[in-house]
């Protein structure tokens, strides 16, 4: 039976999600570069179709395979130096219900990765104050909100906690209306710090450390 045009196409999502997913474990590359470069990779200079391009979803789930098959000695030891720091940070910043979003949460994170956080305050100047009283030198940018592009950007935070990167964007109490709906894929899309613990118990529970292999 000769391929169809269907098959085509879900094959060549397939070849630019996987070449998307190393560009992203290997080099920290951004998910929407990521899928942009692989395609010009795949197909050379002609314009992708937009259904040639894979989703988020994808890639993610080949950025799995791609850490399962060629970074299994090293990713899920940084990803709990991730997510243990991430729970410092959530406790630090308990007072404006800090929400852990991003590839520390879904698992993917990797060495080129930082922790996101989204905080839920009356004012974003509160959180900047909080900061500042505690030391911790911050530099300040806007990130899109999460809701889309009818909602104006988000002033975020960045900052160094243990030497890890956190960015921690600053929304409205009323913001939080909504938002922990769970992804099309059944994945959180954040998780508080109970959410968080119980995420690392189970995985912990799950995956035991081998008898030669010291926990982190």
């Amino acid at each position: 039976m000769m391929p169809n045009q269907s098959d085509e196409l879900q094959q060549l999502r397939a070849q630019i999600a996987a070449v998307a997913a190393r560009l992203v474990a290997q080099d920290g590359a951004e998910y929407g570069a990521a899928k942009r470069k692989a395609a010009s990779q795949v197909l050379g200079n002609a314009l992708p179709a937009a259904n040639l391009l894979p989703d988020n979803a994808e890639v993610e789930e080949e950025v799995r395979r791609y850490q399962a098959l060629f970074q299994g000695d090293s990713q899920p030891a940084r990803l709990q130096r991730l997510r243990t720091i991430a729970l410092q940070v959530m406790d630090a910043l308990a007072a404006f219900q800090p929400y852990l979003t991003g590839p520390v949460l879904n698992g993917t994170a990797g060495e080129h990765d930082d922790i996101h956080l989204q905080l839920f305050a009356d004012s974003a100047k509160e959180v900047q104050i909080f900061l500042l009283g505690k030391n911790v030198d911050i530099d300040i940018s806007e990130t899109p909100h999460f809701k889309g592009p009818r909602h104006d950007p988000v002033e975020t935070v960045s900052f160094l906690w243990h030497k890890e990167g956190v960015h921690a964007e600053l929304y409205e109490l009323h913001d939080l209306r909504g938002a922990l709906k769970a992804r099309p894929d059944g994945r959180p899309q954040r998780v508080d710090a109970a959410g968080l613990r119980a995420l690392m118990q189970d995985e912990q529970q799950n995956n035991p450390p081998s008898p030669h292999q010291d926990p982190a």
